[in-house]
C-alpha cells in the first residue's frame, strides 16, 4: 500500500484516530509521518524510564523519618534496589527474593494481583479449583460468622463439608 501523502512510498505507519466516536484511519510512509504534527516516531523516553517510572525512581531518597535508607546489596551480584530503579532489570535470580518486599507494590500495580492466576494443568485443575473454591466459602463463612448471619454460616459449612467429603472420594 502507498502512503496516503505522498503517493510516492510505501506506507509503514498506520494511523487510527477516535474524535466524537468518528475513526479515521491514514496509512503513511515514516517520512510522511514524521512531518505531520500529530505524529512523531521519535519516542521522548526510553522503555528503561518507562519503567523507572512505574517504579517510583521520582521519589523521596528519605524515609517516614527523614534518615537515610540503609542500602541493601544482592549478596550474589551486587546489585543495590537503587541501581535496579535507575536500569530496570535485575542482575541476577537473587535479586527478585532479595528485594521482594519492596517489589510487592510495584507487581500489585501491573499484574493486579501478587498471586499467579493464570492457566493450570489440566490433570490438576479439578483439585486446585475445589481447594480455591474451599478457601473462598470458609473466607465468605469466617465473614458471615463475624456479622452473626449464622444461618448463611451453616450453608457455607455445608458446602465446604461437601467438597471436602468429595475430595476424599476422589
Amino acid at each position: 500500500m502507498l502512503c496516503q501523502n505522498c503517493q510516492k512510498r510505501v506506507a509503514n505507519v498506520h494511523f487510527t484516530q477516535i474524535v466524537n466516536n468518528k475513526k479515521s484511519e491514514m496509512y503513511l510512509c515514516s517520512i510522511c509521518a514524521n512531518e505531520k504534527e500529530q505524529l512523531s516516531m521519535v519516542s521522548p523516553f526510553s522503555i528503561n524510564d518507562f519503567f523507572s517510572g512505574l517504579i517510583g525512581v521520582g521519589n523521596s531518597n528519605y524515609t517516614e523519618d527523614n534518615t537515610l535508607p540503609q542500602k541493601v546489596v544482592c549478596e550474589k551480584c551486587g546489585m543495590s534496589y537503587e541501581e535496579f530503579r535507575s536500569i530496570g532489570r535485575f542482575g541476577c535470580d537473587n535479586c527478585y527474593s532479595k528485594y521482594y518486599e519492596k517489589l510487592k507494590p510495584l507487581l500489585k500495580r501491573l499484574h493486579g494481583n501478587l498471586e499467579h492466576t493464570g492457566k493450570i494443568p489440566a490433570d490438576i485443575y479439578k483439585s486446585i479449583n475445589t481447594s480455591r473454591e474451599i478457601e473462598r466459602l470458609k473466607e465468605q463463612l469466617n465473614k458471615a460468622v463475624q456479622n452473626e448471619e449464622y444461618e448463611k454460616a451453616a450453608e457455607y459449612r455445608d458446602k465446604i463439608r461437601a467438597f471436602e467429603i468429595n475430595v476424599e472420594n476422589s
